[in-house]
């Protein structure tokens, strides 16, 4: 059957006409015109002097050209097998224009080389790249949809595996109780995360439902570290977690078993596992078990877990161990573990050995790995392993001086924060009085009024936290444009124009800031330096920003500044030096901020008020102890119910939440 026959039956709705265009010496050329009956679409070329101007590989079908004659001398045509055409190929032989002879071919049985015919090779890119199917939509593309990454449509619809791998950039920073606890309180889906473990500088768990996959995503940027940044992360699609394609079946995990239970002395809660791939045990039983795959060293992980989590004692020599990443989940399940043999493997960096210093290490084995060959002596060599188990007695079989330590066991967490620090009741109400009256200018719609708070020497500078991120991106991108950060900024001569001199130039830039609204009652102050001359203190707390309208933005913001003063009038305080940095809030900051009730600036401490409202104000002052500016808040924010606002100020007073500020008369 010739190709004019096949689509005439195969396509019915398509009209071939064949017009011979050139007759020379037996051969002629001929231009068929395929249309479309429903689209009425035709097209049409003539290619007849194509293949001859490209012979040496010049004009704009070269490439197509030379694949053309190695097709040829494979002996098939492109797209089948066999030198069979497949569909796509007859289809493209009929759209283009046909060379003939008498007998339809030349001399050695192949037709001639149309050069707009598409090559349908599978190594041909850009067939392949039309060949996709394309959807429209945010990432709905297919090769979009098998990774998982981020898209409309959901996450089920393009992963046929049913688990998701979350990765979490700079993850390995966070503490992983902290950092699972804060995605659980956003996260509108709950999760069960499968399998974490820290990857470089990057925290990666699991999961198995495409609904918490795409709730996960959406808690990206949503959890602010104890750093001030954002946290990120990141769902794709991913295959099953590699404990769930174990290459060793239930009876191979129970020859395991059975190989290590024999390795173990009870007597000396001593596991060895050295060289366990040539046991013979289970060499005889078909067993392979290679310490350097995940899937090996995870099963032996689960039996230790399950049956000796009392382990003081573990040699893993003799391995071909190059990283350490899942002996970390270890350090959790057997935190006894005293003695560790590491030598023999192929550990090529100290820094494999953070990933395990959580074990209080008394003796410590690395002989015959490449990353001892690193180091210029041994006197380096102790020092770099004892950051690591600052409790060593023994490297390598040597005996250790004893540590340097302290008779009190080191803390584990910071200590809580226990306040402000004032150093005396005479300083606290000078330090008060000053931010009550500097805070109120500075939340207000006109902050000139603080130059009577400065020098007319001061000085001034903004710091905010380093970051490699665009600034222009950032929250704070306000205040990243002046930041005097000198971890960032090397030029001198930025540094010294950053640099706010006399107290027209600080207060014409604090103008220029975003307007704010300050959370008092989160304000914590510790006096630094204090004499006769001369009063340094650092006060800390959260903030808004406030927009046009008087409203306040989403993002909460937390700054630390440091006032250096001196005397001035009576009892006053003048600024001759003030640094403010400013960062993002943590989440425990912005679900502690404006829970107290702020008074609103006012010129007036005690605006007109009925004289029954007076006598309450008076009273209600007297009996709290607070003054009336903070007492008349209390009462306006009850309805004038003297008993409810004062079950309201015993509960808040209870509790800690109303600011040193109240209690200043």
């Amino acid at each position: 059957m010739d190709h004019l026959t096949f689509f005439r039956r195969r396509y019915p709705n398509l009209a071939v006409t064949t017009h011979v265009l050139n007759r020379g010496r037996g051969a002629f050329m001929v231009r068929r015109e395929i249309t479309d009956h429903d689209s009425m679409i035709s097209g049409e070329h003539d290619d007849r002097t194509a293949p001859f101007r490209n012979r040496k590989g010049r004009g704009p079908h070269k490439g197509r050209f030379d694949r053309s004659r190695r097709d040829r001398h494979r002996g098939g045509q492109s797209g089948g097998f066999g030198g069979v055409p497949g569909p796509r190929s007859r289809l493209d032989d009929i759209d283009g224009d046909v060379p003939m002879s008498d007998g339809s071919q030349d001399s050695s049985g192949q037709n001639r080389y149309g050069p707009y015919v598409r090559p349908t090779r599978k190594g041909d890119g850009r067939f392949e790249r039309d060949r996709r199917p394309i959807k429209s939509g945010r990432g709905g593309g297919s090769r979009g949809g098998e990774r998982g990454g981020g898209g409309g449509g959901g996450f089920g619809a393009r992963n046929r595996s049913g688990w998701f791998k979350v990765t979490i950039p700079h993850g390995k920073k966070h503490d992983k109780k902290w950092l699972l606890t804060a995605l659980q309180n956003i996260c509108s889906v709950p999760y069960t995360p499968v399998q974490y473990h820290v990857d470089h500088n990057r925290a990666h768990f699991y999961v198995d439902d495409s609904n918490a996959a795409t709730a996960l995503q959406k808690c990206s940027h949503k959890i602010t570290d104890t750093d001030g940044y954002k946290v990120e992360v990141h769902v794709n699609g991913s295959n099953p977690p590699s404990f769930l394609l174990s290459d060793l079946k239930p009876e191979q995990l129970e020859h395991l078993k059975q190989c290590m239970a024999k390795r173990f002395d009870g007597s000396q809660q001593a596991l060895d596992l050295n060289n366990i791939r040539t046991d013979p045990d289970l060499v005889s039983q078909n067993v392979e078990v290679i310490l350097n795959r995940k899937t090996s060293m995870e099963a032996v992980i689960k039996i230790i877990e399950e049956n000796i989590p009392e382990l003081t004692s573990l040699n893993l020599s003799n391995n071909r161990i190059y990283k350490l990443d899942e002996i970390t989940e270890l350090v959790l399940k057997v935190p006894n573990l005293k003695t560790l043999n590491l030598s023999h493997n192929e550990l090529k960096s100290e820094r494999e050995l953070d990933k395990v210093k959580g074990w209080k290490l008394v003796e410590l084995w690395l002989n015959r790995n490449p990353l001892c060959e690193h180091f210029k002596d041994q006197a380096s060599y102790i020092s770099a392993v004892r950051q690591r188990f600052p409790r060593l007695l023994k490297l390598d079989g040597n005996d250790l001086p004893p540590p340097i330590g302290f008779d009190v066991e080191t803390p584990t967490t910071i200590p809580q924060c226990k306040g402000s620090c004032f150093g005396s009741d005479e300083i606290k109400a000078h330090i008060l009085r000053f931010l009550q009256q500097y805070y109120s200018i500075y939340d207000s719609s006109d902050r000139q009024p603080l130059l009577d708070a400065y020098h007319d020497g001061a000085s001034f500078s903004l710091t905010t936290p380093f970051s490699s991120q665009n600034p222009s991106r950032s929250s704070l991108g306000e205040y990243h444009k002046d930041s005097r950060n000198l971890k960032r900024l090397k030029d001198s001569t930025m540094r010294f124009r950053l640099l706010k001199h006399t107290r027209l130039n600080v207060v014409a830039f604090l103008n220029e800031l975003p307007k704010t609204q300050h959370d008092i009652a989160s304000f914590t102050v510790d006096v630094n330096t204090y004499t006769n001359t001369l009063l340094s203190f650092t006060v800390s707390g959260v903030f808004k920003e406030v927009v046009a309208d008087g409203k306040s933005r989403e993002s909460t913001m937390a700054f630390s500044r440091v006032f250096i003063t001196v005397p001035a009038g009576n009892s006053g305080l003048c600024i001759v030096n003030d640094h403010l940095f400013v960062r993002m809030a943590t989440t425990e900051e912005i679900r502690k901020a404006f829970v107290a009730p702020a008074p609103t600036p006012s010129s007036s401490p005690v605006p007109t008020l009925t004289a029954p409202q007076q006598e309450m104000l008076t009273a209600f002052s007297q009996k709290s102890g607070m003054n009336l500016e903070w007492s008349q808040k209390c009462l306006q924010d009850n309805e004038w119910d003297f008993s409810r606002a004062a079950q309201i100020y015993t509960q808040l007073r209870s509790e800690g939440k109303i600011p040193d500020v109240a209690f200043i008369k």
